[in-house]
């Protein structure tokens, strides 16, 4: 299994840094006073779950660059300490994107300081520098064991950001149907999703003392991540959905989680403006191979050729 994990990850990052390709920070800004709340029109479902990500990426990606901060003391590949550099302000660009998305979401009358909270003390306190929000156990001699494990959770986070950024390079839905501004946003944001796709999972692996380590608690972190995002992204619509003018549209909020992963398939399949639950299953799947690297998950390229037409990127150049 260490041969085949080792060849994977020669092989990948071999071909990534043969592209050279440096990532850059890109200060875009987004006017959503056009943008209606049903975004995607007669599709209230679709756009409360995508809008649902807006209150949980701005503490989520803040936390990111937190955690690779302390981390990057420990990085002694020159390359990879740069590409961590990047990640690091591209992520605080998308915090700070989608905090402004918030501000969308209460001038059409929503609140979502409830949902945003909680969302706070996960990233803030549970998931701190005192671990598990327990000071007793803010030691000298845990600091590293858990900074590495928060690295792998990231790790595990951005496998889902960027399988789902590949997504939406292939999506067509969005820009046909749906509103310019708000578009622009997610297909920007997850255009550098999958430019920036192998940063977390080489850093992770990077930290781990051996390859077998590595594999095991990629494993572990990602049985405990796949169930919380789901619930995460599942609770995010549910609070703003439970909020609509339309009490036919309020029955979303209202839905089980279960049954409303059940309405994702269906709608995925029917309208292609979300995935479907099975495609979340599947690329889940795809991470317990020991040969699995995100570089073969995504196409920068496809991912470049977006941003080169983004009107927010472009107007930030």
């Amino acid at each position: 299994m260490e041969a085949d994990m080792s060849t994977a990850k020669q092989k990948a990052q071999e071909l990534h840094r043969a592209a050279g390709h440096a990532l850059k920070a890109r200060r875009v800004r987004f006017d959503f006073s056009g943008t209606p709340l049903h975004w995607l029109p007669e599709d209230p479902f679709s756009s409360y779950m995508i809008n649902g990500i807006h209150l949980l990426l701005p503490a989520g990606e803040l936390w990111f660059c937190r955690v690779y901060n302390q981390a990057l003391p420990l990085v002694s590949d020159d390359a990879l300490r740069a590409e961590v550099e990047g990640f690091i302000r591209q992520e605080a660009i998308h915090s700070r994107a989608h905090s402004g998305a918030q501000e969308y979401l209460r001038g059409h009358g929503l609140s979502v300081e409830e949902y945003v909270a909680r969302v706070d003390w996960l990233f803030g306190t549970f998931l701190g520098d005192a671990p598990l929000a327990v000071p007793a156990l803010r030691h000298s001699s845990l600091s590293r064991h858990w900074l590495v494990l928060r690295v792998g959770i990231i790790a595990a986070i951005e496998h889902f950001t960027g399988v789902l950024g590949q997504w939406a390079m292939d999506n067509t839905t969005w820009e046909a149907r749906g509103d310019a501004a708000m578009a622009d946003l997610f297909k920007w944001h997850l255009a550098e999703e999958v430019e920036h796709r192998t940063v977390a999972f080489d850093l992770f692996d990077h930290l781990c003392r051996t390859q077998l380590g590595f594999y095991v608690s990629r494993q572990a972190l990602m049985a405990l991540v796949f169930p919380l995002f789901i619930y995460f992204i599942s609770e995010g619509a549910r609070s703003l959905a439970r909020q609509d003018p339309d009490p036919r549209v309020r029955r979303i909020g209202r839905l089980w989680i279960p049954r409303l992963l059940w309405q994702l398939q269906r709608t995925g399949r029917r309208t292609g403006n979300v995935p479907t639950f099975s495609f979340l299953v599947v690329a889940t799947l795809r991470w317990v191979h020991p040969g699995f690297h995100p570089f073969f998950e995504g196409d920068t390229e496809q991912a470049l050729a977006y941003l080169a037409r983004s009107p927010a990127a472009q107007a930030a150049v």
